[in-house]
């Protein structure tokens, strides 16, 4: 029976992840240790599912799930005067800074 030797726990992360943060990689052109910083990961991590890519085993399957975060949301009018009352408060303030 293996023993647990740290209180940390183990995260398993979707293969959706993995090919997302290899993708971020290779488009950032960045060296692993980079990503894995930025990320917050080990660096071994993001280099194996760097290789695990490259060999072809780390390929993100079809997935028949719908996202339901993406909702849009159409701005009304309260939400205008808002952004614009916010707006006029943040050159209020960098105009204080300046001068």
């Amino acid at each position: 029976m293996p023993k647990i030797l740290s209180e940390e726990r183990v995260v398993e992360y979707s293969t959706e992840f993995k090919v997302r943060v290899v993708a971020l990689a290779n488009q950032l052109k960045v060296d692993t240790t980079t990503i894995a910083n930025i990320i917050g990961l080990h660096p071994v991590m993001v280099y194996r599912w760097r290789q695990e890519s490259r060999e072809g085993k780390l390929v993100e399957k079809p997935s028949r799930r719908i996202s339901m975060t993406k909702i849009t949301k159409i701005p009304s009018q309260t939400d205008d005067k808002e952004i614009r009352r916010l707006k006029n408060r943040l050159k209020n303030c960098k105009r204080r800074i300046i001068s």
